[in-house]
């Protein structure tokens, strides 16, 4: 029996050197091909970054002498999951097959289209093909401001992201609000190599007529700090009356995450916005590569006459993630994608 026992001991020991050894070919590849850059963009970083999370987790068994732990795929893969944190990266699923969730969701409207990108226009203005045609050039791709004009949004409740409404379905704890969704944003374009001022002024709160002037106050001094910055979003949570089931919803591969819509805006107020028909220009861009990669992503943008502090920059825009009756979770997830769109459209 002893003999079995130190025979199965050995066999263990060589697969995991074995699984191991795999490992570190793998990683050198890869190296090899990222090359000495630790700025370098692309999916190849984080694949590595699976693997060597891989690789510490088996090495520690080892020291440990805890092998018995890695016997099964299944068990390797639940060591896996729980190595990730809040701030672990994982990559945007390719290839796969995307579908829009009908269950608590709004069937999309529009009025115009270009090309692949339907459009629901609310101003005063006809959308020609000059206006749509988006052949917009940033001077600067690699600075990226987020903000929050409603900081306080949030979401339906689950177990895990459970919190005190402090109004309806809104709450000052950032960890619980659309401000969370902008980290999961400026985590995920900080990992593609972009520089991301992520602003969490609370705007909204204790009085919430008034935010559009704050977060326009939050958004200068921000440009203070880097007036080249020219790409800027205003993350929201969408709401649809008392209907707080709303939850606009993609699957993606096998992945349930929310459906984000681009609101722009123009002079039809009376305000003066003399970039809004480049701001609209970046937002087909975008959202033309969105529905290449991902279709129904994006929800039809949304184009009304009010300016929204869009005036500040030529590829500013709202960005309503998800609706109340989406969770937090939905949100963060469709953040991965999103980012990952976005890279491809700067990248170009």
């Amino acid at each position: 029996m002893g003999i079995i026992f130190l025979s199965t001991k050995a066999y263990s020991y060589a697969k995991e050197i074995s699984y191991i050894s795999s490992l570190n070919q793998t990683l050198s590849i890869m190296n090899y091909m990222e090359g000495d850059n630790s700025n370098e963009k692309g999916d190849i970083s984080f694949s590595k970054r699976v693997l060597d999370s891989q690789l510490l987790m088996k090495n520690s068994f080892i020291e440990n002498g805890n092998m018995e732990n890695t016997q099964t795929d299944e068990k390797q893969v639940d060591v896996v999951e729980n190595a990730y944190n809040e701030d672990s990266i994982e990559p945007a699923q390719e290839n796969v097959e995307t579908q829009v969730v009908e269950e608590n969701n709004i069937k999309a409207t529009y009025t115009d289209t270009y090309t692949n990108v339907e459009i629901k226009n609310s101003s005063k203005y006809e959308l020609t093909e000059e206006i749509l045609n988006p052949d917009i050039v940033l001077e600067n791709k690699k600075d990226i401001i987020i903000l929050h004009t409603h900081t306080c949004e949030s979401y339906t409740p689950t177990e895990k992201f459970n919190y005190n409404m402090t109004g309806n379905y809104r709450t000052t704890d950032l960890n619980y609000s659309v401000s969370r969704v902008g980290d999961e944003l400026a985590k995920y374009l900080q990992e593609y190599g972009y520089n991301v001022n992520h602003d969490k002024s609370v705007n909204d709160y204790p009085a919430y007529t008034g935010s559009y002037n704050r977060s326009l106050e939050a958004v200068r001094r921000d440009l203070n700090e880097n007036s080249s910055t020219q790409i800027i979003f205003d993350l929201h949570r969408d709401a649809v009356g008392s209907m707080n089931n709303y939850a606009p919803t993609v699957k993606i591969g096998d992945e349930y995450v929310a459906q984000i819509m681009f609101v722009i805006g123009t002079d039809g107020g009376g305000l003066n916005h003399p970039n809004w028909q480049q701001n609209l220009k970046f937002a087909i861009k975008v959202q033309q590569k969105a529905n290449e990669l991902y279709p129904g992503l994006f929800r039809p943008i949304i184009v009304r006459d009010s300016r929204y502090n869009q005036h500040v920059s030529k590829a500013a825009s709202i960005i309503e993630v998800g609706a109340t009756g989406n969770t937090l979770e939905q949100c963060l997830g469709s953040m991965k994608y999103f980012s990952k769109v976005l890279d491809e459209v700067l990248k170009e």
